[in-house]
């Protein structure tokens, strides 16, 4: 039986600890940036946005159906983003990694490299998940890549899926890695964050 409880998950550059109010003046300080939410449903500009955005991750962390992280760079101790478990259906042992965010320096380092590393590692190593699920923006091509690279398949696009932040309506491309997959795609993961 997958046991959601608050984790902290630690690699050599990257601390995810779970998400806590206490995060909040450390994220206003990085993530007040629109280019960071153009791709959300929800943006978080202003100090009483990113308040909502924490407490909103929290509501949903009570009802069992996330598990939000601050995304900690481990060399400075600084918080730089956000990222969780999500859409956790314990019956079928599947859920999604999502709603991830990183300030702009950190973007296109190993951060986000490893943070996905530790969590699908947690996923199926410690869950057991049969199925985890990523999605991103269907205009969002870095990201698309992103996922690609770390051994996720395209499963398709849900057209007309949601309304960004912006009024934009979205389509959401759909990746997912299977437990088949999971040996292969962590070997390839410890491959890159070696280099």
């Amino acid at each position: 039986m997958m046991e959601i409880l608050p984790i902290t998950l630690e690699g050599a550059r990257v601390r995810l600890e779970p998400l806590s109010m206490d995060h909040l003046d450390a994220l206003c300080a990085v993530g007040l940036d629109e280019n960071i939410w153009r791709w959300f449903r929800v943006a978080a500009l202003d100090r009483p946005q990113m308040r909502e955005f924490i407490e909103i991750a929290l509501q949903d962390q009570a009802k069992g159906v996330t598990l939000p992280f601050a995304t900690v760079e481990a060399a400075s101790g600084r918080v730089i983003g956000s990222t969780r478990f999500a859409a956790i259906e314990r019956a079928d042992r599947n859920l999604e990694i999502g709603w991830t965010w990183i300030a702009p320096p950190w973007q296109r380092t190993a951060i986000n490299t490893e943070a996905k590393y530790l969590m699908l590692r947690h996923a199926f190593e410690q869950w057991g998940c049969i199925r985890v699920a990523l999605k991103t923006d269907e205009l969002n091509e870095r990201s698309r890549a992103a996922i690609a690279r770390i051994g996720a398949k395209e499963e398709g696009r849900f057209r007309n899926h949601m309304i960004v932040s912006t009024g934009r309506i979205r389509n959401s491309v759909y990746f997912s890695m299977i437990a088949e997959e999971w040996p292969t795609a962590k070997q390839h993961l410890e491959a890159m964050l070696a280099r």
